[in-house]
Order: structure tokens, then C-alpha cells, then sequence
């Protein structure tokens, strides 16, 4: 594979990661209602939040594929588990949430000023 082509095709993964950030955030923000009872949305958010944590750092987006990490460790267990999150969880999550949406937000803001 020639440079060009490679750069050519993480551009595109790279655009297709931030088109898309933003509404996978929106749709983990979304599930916490259903994620104290529903293994699924557990399964499901925790599958969203391991996309972010292994792509984000390779299309340039670090701190946001950290933050996503720290969201993911919350998930993990009851994913495994397949049970839905406690009270404790649910809280830890939101905050990691928060983080994982400033850090993006931050990186978001840089990628468009580029």
C-alpha cells in the first residue's frame, strides 16, 4: 500500500470517527435510564464506548479515547456479568461521561479549527 493510499483511507476513518462521535455520546447519555435493567443497553454502550477507546487514539483523538476507557472500565463488569449497572455504577458513569464529553469536545473543537 503506497502513502497516499493509506493516508487517504485514515482520513476517511478518521472523518467517519467524527461524524459520529457526538451522536454515539448522545446515545450513552440517552440508554442510562434503561442501563440499571437492561443487559442489552449494557452490552450495547459498553460495545460503543470500546470502538471510541481503540479507534480515537489512532485517528488523533487521545484524550478522548482515555475518557472512553474510563467509561468503559465502569461497563465492564456488568457486561460480563450481563446485568444491568447499580446506583453506584450509574453514577460513576455519568461522571466519566462528562469527562469523556469535555475531552471530546476539546478535541472536536481542535479537529475543526484545522
Amino acid at each position: 500500500m503506497t502513502m497516499d493510499l493509506f493516508t487517504d483511507r485514515l482520513a476517511r476513518v478518521r472523518h467517519r470517527f467524527v461524524s459520529t462521535l457526538e451522536g454515539k455520546l448522545g446515545n450513552a447519555y440517552a440508554a442510562i435510564p434503561a442501563l440499571a435493567s437492561d443487559a442489552p443497553a449494557v452490552a450495547e454502550t459498553y460495545r460503543c464506548m470500546h470502538g471510541i477507546v481503540g479507534i480515537g487514539p489512532a485517528v488523533g483523538f487521545p484524550a478522548t479515547g482515555r475518557a472512553a476507557h474510563e467509561v468503559e472500565a465502569v461497563l465492564r463488569l456488568p457486561q460480563q456479568a450481563k446485568r444491568g449497572l447499580t446506583e453506584q455504577e450509574i453514577i460513576a458513569l455519568t461522571k466519566r461521561l462528562d469527562v469523556l464529553r469535555e475531552a471530546a469536545a476539546r478535541e472536536l473543537q481542535v479537529f475543526y479549527s484545522a
